[in-house]
């Protein structure tokens, strides 16, 4: 999935034109303006391009993994690939365990390819280790590094719309959960992250803030749904763009309220000894 990073997104393709295992790769342009498309057509001819009519934020993936002719789905942003032989680690997985829903990958960023606090969190996750599956269990995940069966991400509906970009895995990750889909981190599954330096912290700071509180609403009892909004206002105090997504999420609320389904018992334990 991409959006006006043409050069990124040309290193990317590069990197996984290389791999091993050969996989299809399907680009999804969320409505770049940069030429995006035209640069995949001329120097990645055998890439299925996608071009959205408008920015889809993360359900752009939805639309992806619609059109992918794989039983397991391996994401990449424009600014990340992945290591030779991890998929065909991941598809192993995936095959000896019909429960498993999602692999979460050990990412290494940046030239220096240290690895992301997000992966060395999960692997040491408190949850308890069930033998009859690899790895180590987990409730979340980040998007640029994470296979996923398709029928079980098809199944859950995918990336919420609404959410766009900035902390849409943790709802996904729930769903999941939820379901009966097992999500584990294997840390011989890995994937390269070189960040785009193309950001705007404030807006993702307005998305992340929002997309916190949603997913709170829609699916934690209300003492996390308490715990969660007062955090925000607490931030919005001090940083106009997280009071912006707060403005952002009550204005969402009717919306919450027709969806909301609380995770079940099990789950919601399991995210207390996560801490979340």
């Amino acid at each position: 999935m991409t959006r006006d990073r043409a050069g990124e997104l040309d290193t990317t393709l590069t990197q996984l034109a290389r791999l091993p295992e050969r996989p299809p790769i399907l680009v999804v342009d969320n409505a770049s303006t940069d030429g995006t498309a035209g640069m995949v057509a001329s120097r990645h001819p055998d890439v299925t391009l996608i071009q959205a009519a408008r920015n889809l934020g993360a359900a752009g993936r939805n639309v992806g993994v619609r059109r992918a002719p794989t039983t397991y789905v391996a994401f990449s942003d424009d600014d990340s690939w992945w290591e030779p032989g991890a998929l065909e680690r991941a598809a192993a997985a995936f095959d000896a365990n019909p429960t498993l829903g999602l692999v979460a990958a050990r990412i290494l960023v940046g030239r220096d390819e240290r690895t992301d606090p997000t992966s060395l969190a999960m692997a040491r996750s408190p949850l308890p280790a069930d033998p009859t599956l690899p790895g180590v269990p987990v409730l979340g995940f980040l998007a640029c590094g994470a296979v996923v069966r398709r029928s079980a991400f098809l199944d859950v509906g995918g990336f919420e719309p609404r959410l766009e970009m900035g902390g849409e895995e943790h709802l996904l990750a729930l769903d999941l959960a939820r379901r009966g889909y097992r999500l584990r981190y294997l840390d011989e599954v890995v994937a390269h992250h070189h960040p785009s330096t193309h950001r705007d912290t404030g807006e993702r700071r307005r998305q992340l803030t929002r997309n916190a509180v949603w997913t709170a609403w829609l699916r934690r009892p209300p003492s996390v749904v308490g715990r969660v909004t007062l955090r925000a206002i607490a931030r919005s105090r001090h940083d106009e763009h997280a009071a912006a997504g707060l403005r952002q999420s009550l204005a969402g609320l009717g919306w919450v309220l027709r969806e909301r389904e609380v995770v079940d018992p099990t789950v919601e334990d399991s995210l207390r000894t996560l801490g979340l």
